[in-house]
């Protein structure tokens, strides 16, 4: 049996940042070929990921990298914030934007299968490393490429990001005062409540008549508005689709920093005083967690079992 010395435990530790355990158990077992111990512990790494599929994940982080007119954002998910404010999980996150912004994947699945960084192994393996390594489930939930004339922002160290695209003459993106004016809109997006759509134009009909459905029923239950005819309510409903749209439309809403003016008035102002035109072309907000159901553990249930164990 091959002497297995403790700087060599130590080395193996630092190469994949497993538990000193662990990489002595491989090293043991791979009778002190590091390489076959490095291998041994990426193949248990797979079993590991196996086991921790069925948990939920709806922690983690939202970033953003950006390379020259080119953005990425991506939602990574973990179990725990904990991990979530791990270095070596953020440092993993960024290379998977890195990873999308050279392949440009049509989606998770693709994305798997290409190149990490940096490295020689796939995404998915990569991946499944982590898993091991950190101990939890980790989950790549989603991801989005933007280019064009961008301004980026993330809030709260990667609870929302925010990417918005801009249409914008060389007189306006030139000025000094555009890329103030373009980060504000996305402070807007993510302060707030997060909008739908950019202009009026863009709500669809279909949601236009939920709303005033939604409208016309809270009228009919208003004791005040009662045994007014139809006609009468829906005249009045329709006259309340402002607020709709001022919640929906990114252009409607009051602009964040002077609530006296909306967003389309800013931007329009701001474009005269650059001399120029602008406009929003599209924007994405991703919230961190947005949708997934999360475990509620009973704490004291917990230590219970620990203790018992």
């Amino acid at each position: 049996m091959a002497e297995i010395k403790a700087k060599d435990v130590a080395q193996l530790r630092a190469k994949t940042g497993c538990g000193m355990m662990d990489c002595k158990k491989a090293l043991v077992e791979a009778e002190g070929n590091f390489d076959e111990a490095v291998k041994l512990l990426r193949e248990k790494g797979l079993s590991v990921a196996a086991k921790k599929e069925g948990r939920i994940a709806a922690e983690g982080i939202v970033d953003i990298l950006v390379e020259g007119d080119v953005a990425a954002m991506i939602e990574v998910n973990s179990e725990t914030d904990f991990v979530a404010k791990n270095a070596s999980f953020r440092e993993f996150v960024k290379g998977l934007l890195k990873t999308i912004i050279d392949n440009r994947p049509a989606d998770v699945d693709a994305l798997m299968s290409c190149v990490y960084s940096g490295t020689g192994d796939t995404v998915e393996a990569v991946l499944k490393d982590k898993i091991f390594v950190i101990g939890e489930k980790l989950s790549i939930r989603r991801f989005t490429v933007v280019e064009g004339i961008l301004a980026t922002y993330i809030h709260g160290g990667g609870t929302t990001g925010v990417i918005v695209c801009y249409d914008a003459d060389d007189a306006a993106k030139s000025n000094a005062g555009f890329a103030e004016m373009a980060k504000n809109i996305t402070l807007q997006i993510a302060a707030g409540s997060p909008p739908s759509y950019i202009a009026e134009s863009d709500v669809p009909q279909s949601a236009v008549d939920e709303e005033l459905e939604v409208l016309l029923a809270q009228a009919k239950n208003d004791p005040k508005l009662s045994g007014k005819p139809d006609d009468v309510l829906k005249k009045i409903v329709a006259g309340k689709l402002g607020k709709f749209y001022a919640r929906v439309c990114l252009l409607n809403q009051p602009y964040v920093k002077d609530d006296s003016m909306t967003v389309g008035k800013y931007i329009e102002s701001s474009a005269k005083s650059f001399g120029g035109k602008i406009s929003v072309k599209s924007f994405v907000i991703y919230e961190k967690g947005e949708g997934i159901a999360k475990r509620e553990d009973n704490f004291a249930d917990e230590i219970a079992k620990m203790v018992n164990k």
